[in-house]
């Protein structure tokens, strides 16, 4: 589907590795969040139609308390979608 691994948790499939980068699956809720902290959208085909996965933010990536915040986060998203 786009070449990266996918990476599940609790059964929710909630971010992509692709090209050494964390992606964490984001909302229109959670979409300010990610650009607020300098995160870009995930177009695996570079044609201006991106997923809803945002690159993790560069300072969840040197803190792993934060990291772990933002996985909460997508899993959360995750959990939404999968409940529609």
């Amino acid at each position: 589907m786009f070449g990266g691994v996918g990476i599940y948790a609790n059964g929710l499939f909630f971010a992509i590795l692709d090209d050494d980068t964390l992606y964490l699956k984001g909302d229109a809720q959670l979409k300010p969040q990610f650009e607020a902290a300098g995160a870009h959208a995930f177009d695996p085909f570079g044609e201006g139609k991106p997923m809803a996965y945002w690159s993790a933010p560069a300072e969840a990536m040197d803190d792993p308390d934060l990291l772990v915040e933002w996985a909460h986060k997508a899993l959360a998203v995750a959990g939404r979608k999968k409940a529609k």
